[in-house]
């Protein structure tokens, strides 16, 4: 048996967007990991439909390449902070990092909070600034910049002292001089083998391992994946999964071990300290679990997560239209399905509610439960959900609420719009400052109650231009009452198909969210009003035909094309009272009581209240 290569582990971290998943995909490519006539995707790492088409990473995923007899164990991670509980846990298994900063945007908020993670663990960054070949690069502004994000995380001098390299993901070079933009990666590969120590762990100890991810296989049940701390481990060795305080959770055989090599993992049948390997073999054992000898008695510590702030319910879809469309349609599908997902995402916490029809799912923000939103979807589940609300937390006798740092590129022009609405949300200006080519960067304390719906708004305000970053920043004082929507809704009063004539009639009341022909149902709303308040209309009313007024004139209606809405915007734009459809095949938006003298008691109720 050949010897082992030495290893080196390292993770790459980013704001969303700076190139990680690109620069992996040149970091396979030059390392001679696939053949030269093998076809390979684009963004390789990107492993999922929905990944591939938002063009985001969302979960954090191990690979392996072999460069001048050294194994780079390599960790792809996702840049938005609501995928944050991936990355937190990933750094336990990792001895240095790549911190990827775009040479125009700069140190980005995301990027401070994944920074700030690795650092308190004291690994040792090496900085590659990316996209030098932008015609907008502010290199040596953006090398300050990070230097000042470190010293504001409190980094030791060690870790002031950080290498630096150019880089071009997309082109695949990297150099220490900021002036070439030629070359290959190989100073990238020397820099992670020179700068990166290897795994300094215990072999001949007894086998302990911290699961980080969780994934499950058809035919082996629960995968785990993590780094071999101490000892080694052999296929069908005893192991004993233990909790955080020490109690024995479980205990099996270790009956499948798998090391990672390309995007492949292939089984293996020894790993020592320092490897990341994936094993399968236990049933309940899960994300920050020891994994461990029988004689381990004391569990390795972990990386506590961040709570979650968000929470939306899930239920049962109740329409008219409901089990038309998708085929997993009761309560216990539902929960099963959520539970499953609780289990290998650790960001998410699901409870049952008492009437057993609904679930509450409380996770990091909009976007990662918009992403299991649409992934249940795919997957043939029919669902009701409601708009997304705050947790709250009492903190001596105070009510208090989660508060995001939220830090936005616009151009000039339109920057006193956003302070205006950000104003109106109760967010406090904390920093403007310009940054560049006729924009400003303006960074605000916001209560995440208010930022709730408004990204679609801003989106139109700055006519696409802005860019909006949001992160977690406290809990603070609950801040009161913060407006929602202004306009009211205008919904159908009958069940049936859409009709361009009645349609175009009410075009003048608002803007439309159906088409001719489309299904509609009583409670459903279809389209936004003008005014403030809601308003039922009858959009099948057709035309009253004689013999003098013949159907042919109709034909002559131009509609004004109706806003069909994404599921997140759908979910952005609910009000309390209302909820969003999601089935396979359709989103649509619906008043949660669907019975117009139902809804209007319930309105009476909550005026009395």
């Amino acid at each position: 048996m050949s010897a082992p290569l030495p290893l080196r582990n390292i993770a790459i971290i980013a704001h969303v967007d700076h190139g990680k998943t690109t620069l992996v995909d040149q970091l396979f490519r030059q390392s001679g990991t696939f053949r030269d006539n093998q076809r390979v995707e684009e963004r390789a790492m990107d492993s999922n439909d929905l990944e591939k088409e938002r063009g985001i990473t969302i979960l954090a995923k191990c690979t392996s390449v072999e460069w001048n007899g050294t194994r780079i164990n390599i960790v792809d991670t996702p840049g938005h902070a609501d995928f944050g509980g991936e990355v937190e846990r990933i750094l336990s298994m990792v001895d240095g990092v790549i911190l990827l900063v775009d040479s125009s945007e700069g140190a980005m908020p995301q990027t401070k909070f994944v920074t700030g993670k690795a650092l308190a663990l004291g690994l040792r960054p090496i900085v590659v600034v990316n996209k030098v070949d932008r015609p907008d690069e502010r290199i040596q502004e953006v090398l300050d910049e990070v230097f000042d994000l470190f010293v504001s995380l409190d980094a030791t001098d060690e870790q002031c002292d950080f290498p630096v390299l150019y880089a071009s993901g997309r082109n695949g070079y990297a150099n220490e001089d900021p002036s070439l933009r030629e070359g290959t990666l190989t100073p990238m590969f020397q820099k992670i083998v020179d700068h990166v120590p290897a795994p300094n762990l215990d072999e001949n100890g007894p086998f302990s391992f911290l699961a980080t991810l969780l994934d499950r296989d058809n035919f082996m049940g629960r995968v785990l994946t993590g780094r071999v701390q101490s000892g080694r481990i052999k296929v069908n060795d005893p192991i004993r999964a233990l909790d955080a305080e020490g109690n024995v959770i479980e205990v099996g055989r270790a009956s499948k071990l798998m090391s990672f090599r390309g995007l492949e993992r292939v089984p293996v049948d020894e790993a020592k300290a320092g490897d990341i390997i994936a094993l399968a073999g236990l049933e309940k054992a899960t994300v920050a679990n020891t994994v461990a000898a029988p004689e381990v008695t004391v569990p390795i510590k972990a990386q506590p997560i961040d709570p979650p702030t968000l929470a939306m319910r899930f239920a049962v879809n109740d329409s008219p239209f409901a089990g038309r469309e998708g085929d997993k349609v009761t309560s216990r599908m539902i929960r099963d399905r959520l539970l499953r997902e609780a289990e290998t995402n650790v960001a998410i916490r699901v409870t049952e509610s008492e009437d057993k029809d609904s679930f509450e799912v409380a996770g990091r923000g909009e976007l990662q439960l918009g992403v299991l939103i649409e992934t249940m979807r795919r997957e043939g589940f029919e669902l009701g959900i409601s708009r997304p609300r705050v947790l709250f937390r009492e903190e001596g006798g105070q009510r208090t609420e989660p508060y995001e740092t939220v830090v936005i590129d616009v151009d000039d022009e339109y920057s006193s719009t956003v302070v205006d609405k950000m104003q109106r949300r109760k967010a406090e200006l904390t920093e403007m400052r310009p940054s560049g080519a006729g924009k400003t960067r303006l960074t605000f304390s916001a209560p995440s109650r208010g930022l709730i719906g408004y990204h679609g708004e801003f989106l139109s305000d700055t006519r696409g231009t802005g860019i909006m970053n949001r992160l977690f920043e406290k809990y603070g004082p609950h801040k009161g009452q913060i407006e929602g929507r202004i306009n009211g809704v205008l919904i159908s009063n009958c069940t049936g198909e859409a009709v361009g004539y009645a349609l175009n009639s009410l075009e003048d009341r608002g803007i439309l969210f159906v088409r001719p022909q489309d299904k509609i149902y009583e409670g459903m709303i279809i389209g936004e009003n003008a005014k403030p308040d809601d308003l039922e209309v009858n959009p099948m009313k057709s035309k009253q035909l004689t013999n003098f007024r013949s159907t042919g004139k109709d034909d002559a209606i131009r509609l004004t094309p109706p806003k069909i809405m994404t599921l997140e915007q759908a979910i952005a734009y609910i009000d309390d009272d209302e909820m969003v459809e999601v089935t396979p095949k359709s989103i649509r938006v619906r008043k949660a009581i669907l019975d117009p003298h139902e809804r209007k008691k319930a309105g009476r109720k909550k005026e009395f209240a």
